[in-house]
């Protein structure tokens, strides 16, 4: 179980290579490397977070507190243009952060303790003024669980998940302090490995301070950055997942995944996409099966399959990507019509030519509005 989970968390875990990572596209350098120390742009951040619990489904019958608080502390890195993909992005922040959870239901929730690395690009830039979003995801855990009170039907194991956004409002009173106000929201789910699995989200406000030893402004690389052609691909994706059977025994049953798409680049860090999937859950067949439900049919109720179109972005090896789909066919245990996937790909291979221009590994979520399905794990080729 510990394996599955962890693995869901490889595309957040991907964001701190990625700010090492290879350039997307070639470019030739116009202004020369700056000379920065160590601890040039290296920041430590402190933020306080009051807010709630979100009771985002009928399912969700446990009371929730009025207020919830939480400690957000994290260290970040200011990029100055090392690889190309810092400048296309603005010359965004990455680090990781913690960020400790009291829910203020010690019977039914507990406590949190989530670790995670992020990105935070700017939205707005003005003099001292910026507006900034930050996302990331990573492993928390979480002190009680539905085997300690059954009221607790959010989550059923010590470690899952979780994953944070965020948006400021930063004020720079100079190159070594920070001011900001924000708010945002944080998620934990096993990704429906054991039932039941509903989530914890949490939204809030937060205040918070930013030091940084040296300074916040470390000289940047400018450079002419060469053009990209907006190039068509066709993309095949294959996966597998695990699920809690609700079957004799519970087992963990496979689900296997496929997907076809088109994609469009737009520039050097960002494409659209849209196709088709399906999958084969194994659960739901071991369900059948030991319901004596739609005997003799069991596999034809046990797969389903959807169209999507999505957006991704990439930063460096690494791609984030959000996408929206419809189904045409669900399984006995039907869900909401509309499903999302959201969740990162690590490039192998992203080249301009050749037969194969794009291998890659994947780590995607499978949602129904703010209820996991399953967590996908798999690797794909794009031509």
């Amino acid at each position: 179980m510990r394996r599955n989970i962890i693995l869901l968390t490889l595309s957040g875990l991907f964001m701190a290579p990625a700010a090492l990572a290879l350039p997307y596209a070639d470019t030739a350098a116009s202004s020369p490397a700056p000379h920065h120390s160590g601890l040039t742009g290296v920041g430590f951040e402190a933020n306080v977070i009051g807010g709630r619990i979100i009771r985002h489904s009928a399912k969700f019958t446990a009371p929730v507190p009025a207020m919830s608080y939480a400690l957000d502390l994290n260290i970040a890195w200011q990029t100055w243009g090392r690889r190309s993909w810092q400048q296309s992005l603005g010359y965004p922040l990455v680090g990781a952060g913690v960020v400790l959870t009291n829910y203020c239901s010690p019977d039914i929730f507990g406590q949190c303790a989530g670790a995670y690395p992020y990105v935070q690009v700017p939205l707005v830039r003005s003099g001292r003024f910026e507006w900034t979003y930050r996302f990331g995801v990573g492993l928390a855990y979480v002190t009680r669980t539905y085997l300690d009170d059954t009221l607790n039907t959010a989550v059923s194991t010590h470690l899952n998940a979780f994953a944070i956004s965020m948006t400021d409002l930063r004020w720079r009173i100079n190159e070594h302090f920070d001011v900001q106000l924000g708010a945002g929201i944080t998620h934990i789910s096993n990704a429906l490995f054991r039932e039941p699995n509903l989530g914890v989200n949490m939204w809030g406000l937060h205040m918070g301070v930013r030091w940084f030893p040296v300074s916040s402004s470390p000289d940047r690389i400018m450079r002419k950055m060469a053009p990209v052609s907006r190039r068509w691909l066709v993309e095949a994706r294959a996966g597998i997942a695990h699920r809690e059977a609700r079957a004799k025994g519970n087992p963990v049953k496979p689900a296997y995944v496929g997907a076809l798409s088109v994609s469009k680049r737009l520039n050097g860090h960002n494409k659209v996409f849209g196709g088709i999937d399906a999958a084969y859950h194994a659960d739901v067949h071991a369900f059948l099966i030991n319901y004596g439900v739609e005997y003799g049919r069991e596999k034809q109720h046990s797969w389903d399959g959807g169209v999507f179109v999505g957006d991704e972005y990439i930063i460096g090896h690494l791609g984030l990507m959000a996408a929206v789909g419809v189904y045409y066919r669900q399984t006995f245990l039907d869900f909401d019509p509309i499903y999302q996937k959201m969740g990162g790909k690590y490039y192998i291979l992203n080249r301009e030519r050749g037969l194969v221009k794009e291998m890659f590994l994947s780590a995607l979520l499978n949602t129904h509005g703010a209820v996991a399905e399953y967590a996908e794990f798999g690797m794909g080729l794009a031509f």
